[in-house]
């Protein structure tokens, strides 16, 4: 069919969304297929079941009509042998194309021979119209229709059966009729809905199975892919690691002859570097072959062999090969062998393989101090291989997964132990293939027991075999190339695929020449820590890290020049370091060159987002590598010594600002100290002139009649209170412009307190709580008066602020406290009042300043306070949060000082006309 004659169809039959035809056709196709196959099946259920059961019917013509049953009988047989035509159009050509047409034929075959039937009996009252109920039943059972053919159906059912009950002698009847109309529609209404309802769900099943088999398709052609990919994959490892021995023996041979031409020789250094490549590249070696292994025994070709082996003296050879990596460890080697074992018939090379991938993973996992034990026993036709140590063991939901190929129970770049993950899984691919297999005994922090299984094969006993465990250093030059290739590819396996990690040390004091720039390499690999020692150690002072929280620790202790990080490292890993180091106000200038073996785009992006520098990827030139430091190096002193050079211009621009400050201040306040003066010295006599009237005026008092006096008394209560007022701002005045009065004495601050306390006890006691804690003998080098005065001005500030504040849950209260901190002599005094809002606390120890209404002060205490506290040395300082508390700290030197000329800089000097006013 045509796309559009399938969309035409589809809206016209199945009631789906035509979206779904035009997004996948195919899916249209499919159903349309499979909904021919449905209803060419079920139409011919239906058939058959016609065919068969309008015959049976015969039976209850014979008790019902009786005298009809030879022609209701014919009648049947007819609709039998009709249906049975229908079933076999079924089976033709014919069914494939036009299945629909025969479907609603199927239903009103039987409806029209049962109305017939109706037609020539009772009409209305005939029993047979349970007959077409059935049918249109069947219509929602057997035959798979959708809403236009169950329409169809059910709409020629009703028209037949009032075409069999239309007869003049039936108008009796008409109850019936109506009552047999109306279950008959309401059973066809019930059939059109549930046909409609069951074809959504026939679409919505063969939906889900259509995308089901879709899925499950694309699944087996993933999985097909994947198997050849795995094949190429293996073939790849192949074919690169075979392509990779040719250069690496080709490095190894010269290697080893210039390690035979250095050894003993004076340049040690030179010997170092040689033996390094030479370790690395025999691990590189181990790696590739044990690649190669796993790649052999997945296609099949590696084959068993069977040798004599005397299993003691094998063991002594393992234990005597892997002793030197123990003993670097300090790790003890144990083994033990079962006397009954003897000599076995086994393969010695794919055994060994399997043992020296155990113990080095155990020697990888075992701290220094621990334990590894290989013990050989036999059990019943088994020998049992157990290699058990006391590292830091497996977690239970990682024992699965042990040996899986390339799978590393750490994944992240902080991961302390180094691997690719090919050892346990080439051991047990290696076991299976013995005829035995491997498992894992393991709890986290308890050490791991792995237990090679292999089947008991006795052999006869042997000589000793001479074939003894070749050692790391480099064999006889003269030895045939093919046998020293295969002593090579041996000696390879009793490398450790990971170099073994020296224990991290706490940072301590490292001796530095101050001479050179110093350079600290965070680096868990020894090899590449030796490498990088060595090419640095002419230039630079040296500190090493082995793991990242080191690195960071020794960064704060020496703050070095530059810092070298390796991306991946245990605890902390060089991005973690990275991002500390900026984070730290101290360290964020440090440059930073991170050194990596990847060399993708995310990496480098990471790297530098992190704040590093600069970006190493593996393997880089020791030329490169000194060029890179060197420019950060001295990038680095450059901005150092621009940024010390800036600081200095900053601190004398400071300087001169507050110079600048100090001299205009000073001059504002011996201008205004003459004011002062001259303020007092106007202000004085008419206040004492005031003064000597009012005490005339009381004397006077007595000759005023008695009803006068109370009023007059009044008067001159209030005079005197603005004389008084008058009077104190002259004190202030006075004190303003004459801070200091003779030099410093050592005061006691509690008697001073006190004295403060008494001068106010009228407006505290029964009021305000006062809570005084002080330190006895507490001495403050100053003047009494001064002392006192300062802190009546303090309390009575706590007076009034306490006097604003309405208290709930509390009461008011003054603390007032005294201590010693270095040399010097504190008082606090604290309340809890209205406080200060943050805006006022820069400006309330300036001259004048005042929150307080009009008449209420003229912002001159604290001034005062500030002004004396200075002119002996001292500070005063505030701490306030509105509405809760404030808090005044002052704080004198405790032993005398010498005076200098800058403590009293900001005092004017006295004028001569007002010594007079001074001393009244």
């Amino acid at each position: 069919m045509k796309p559009a004659s399938i969309c035409s169809w589809k809206s016209a039959n199945l009631n789906m969304p035509d979206a779904l035809i035009n997004e996948d056709p195919k899916f249209t196709e499919a159903f349309i297929a499979h909904e021919r196959e449905q209803r060419i099946y079920t139409g011919k259920i239906a058939c058959l079941l016609v065919v068969f059961l309008m015959p049976v019917g015969y039976c209850l013509d014979h008790f019902v009509y009786p005298e009809k049953q030879n022609f209701f009988l014919a009648l049947r047989l007819i609709c039998s042998v009709l249906a049975a035509g229908l079933f076999y159009l079924h089976t033709t050509e014919f069914a494939q194309k036009h299945y629909r047409l025969l479907g609603v034929p199927i239903a009103l075959l039987p409806a029209s021979i049962i109305a017939w039937m109706i037609f020539v009996t009772d009409g209305p009252a005939s029993s047979y119209y349970a007959g077409l109920n059935l049918i249109v039943l069947a219509v929602s059972l057997v035959v798979r229709f959708n809403l236009s053919e169950s329409l169809v159906a059910v709409g020629g059912i009703l028209l037949l059966y009032f075409a069999a009950c239309i007869r003049p002698e039936t108008h009796g009847d008409l109850p019936k009729f109506v009552n047999n109309c109306y279950f008959l529609l309401l059973t066809g209404i019930i059939v059109v809905v549930g046909n409609h309802f069951f074809a959504q769900l026939r679409i919505q099943e063969f939906t889900l199975r259509y995308q089901l088999d879709q899925k499950k398709r694309e699944i087996e052609e993933t999985n097909f892919k994947l198997i050849e990919v795995d094949k190429l994959k293996s073939r790849f490892f192949a074919n690169v690691s075979h392509e990779m021995r040719t250069p690496l023996t080709l490095l190894i041979a010269p290697l080893e002859s210039l390690l035979r031409r250095f050894d003993g020789g004076s340049d040690h250094n030179t010997f170092e570097l040689l033996e390094t490549m030479r370790n690395n590249s025999m691990r590189l070696l181990k790696l590739i072959n044990d690649l190669l292994d796993l790649v052999r025994v997945e296609a099949g070709r590696m084959d068993i062999k069977s040798d004599p082996l005397i299993v003691e003296d094998f063991f002594k050879g393992l234990s005597s090969a892997i002793r030197q990596v123990a003993a670097d460890k300090n790790i003890q080697v144990e083994t033990r062998v079962d006397e009954t074992l003897g000599t076995l018939l086994t393969d010695r090379d794919k055994l060994e393989k399997i043992l020296l991938n155990l113990l080095f993973n155990a020697l990888k996992f075992t701290p220094s101090g621990g334990r590894i034990e290989l013990v050989a026993e036999k059990r019943e036709d088994n020998v049992i291989l157990t290699v058990s140590d006391t590292g830091i063991g497996i977690a239970e939901k990682s024992l699965p997964f042990v040996f899986d190929r390339f799978w590393q129970a750490d994944n992240s770049s902080r991961r302390k132990y180094q691997g690719v993950g090919i050892g346990l899984a080439l051991v047990k691919e290696l076991s299976e293939m013995m005829g035995g297999g491997v498992s894992v005994k393991s709890a986290e922090g308890k050490g791991a027991t792995f237990i090679v299984r292999l089947p008991y094969k006795k052999a006869m006993p042997q000589v000793p075999d001479d074939r003894e465990i070749v050692p790391t250093t480099a064999v006889d030059a003269k030895a045939d190339s093919g046998e020293w290739l295969s002593s090579l590819y041996r000696r390879a396996e009793f490398f450790p695929t990971t170099g073994q990690r020296a224990a991290a040390k706490p940072a301590q004091q490292v001796a530095l020449s101050g001479r050179k720039p110093v350079a600290l390499i965070a680096d868990d690999e020894p090899d590449m820590q030796h490498f990088l020692r060595t090419e640095l150690q002419q230039d630079y002072d040296l500190i090493e890290a082995t793991d990242g929280v080191q690195a960071l620790e020794k960064t704060e202790l020496f703050m070095p020049d530059v810092v070298l990080l390796d991306m991946m490292m245990p605890e902390m890993d060089g991005l973690d370091v990275c991002k500390a180091l900026r984070a730290r106000e101290a360290t964020a200038g440090i440059p930073i060159i991170l050194l990596t073996a990847r060399a993708d785009e995310e990496t480098k992006f990471d790297a530098l987002q992190m704040g590093a520098n600069d970006f190493l990827a593996k393997p880089f030139s020791a030329t490169e590598l000194h060029a890179r430091i060197k420019n950060l190096v001295d990038s680095h002193n450059f901005q150092r010594n621009l940024s010390k050079q800036n600081q200095a211009l900053t601190s004398a621009i400071e300087q001169i600002k507050e110079t600048e400050t100090q001299l205009v201040q000073s001059e504002k306040l011996a201008s205004l100290g003459r004011m002062s003066a001259g303020i007092i010295h106007e202000i004085n006599n008419p206040l004492n002139f005031a003064t000597t009237g009012i005490f005339a005026l009381r004397n006077k008092t007595k000759n005023l009649p008695e009803t006068q006096r109370a009023e007059f008394s009044d008067i001159l209560n209030d005079v005197e209170e603005g004389l008084k007022r008058v009077r104190n701002i002259v004190s202030d005045l006075r004190v303003f412009t004459h801070p200091e009065s003779g030099p410093p004495e050592s005061v006691d601050v509690a008697e001073a307190v006190n004295a403060s306390l008494r001068f106010l006890a009228s407006e505290w006691k029964g009021n305000v709580r006062i809570e005084t804690n002080l330190v006895p003998g507490q001495i403050a080098q100053a003047t009494r008066n001064k002392m006192v005065h300062i802190l009546v001005n303090l309390i009575q500030n706590s007076l009034d602020a306490l006097g604003d504040k309405k208290f709930e849950g509390e009461e008011p209260a003054i603390w007032i406290e005294g201590r010693r901190e270095e040399g010097k002599s504190v008082i606090v005094v604290r309340d809890n009042g209205t406080g200060i809002e943050p805006k006022n606390v820069a400006k309330i120890f300036d001259p004048f300043f005042t929150t307080k209404d009009v008449g209420e002060g003229m912002g001159l205490g604290l001034s005062i306070c500030h002004r004396i506290v200075r002119g002996y040395g001292g500070h005063i300082n505030v701490r306030s949060e509105p509405g809760r508390f404030c808090e005044f700290i002052l704080d004198f030197p405790e032993q005398p000082r010498k005076r200098k000329a800058e403590d009293v800089a900001d005092v004017p000097p006295m004028p001569a006309d007002e010594t007079k006013v001074a001393q009244a």
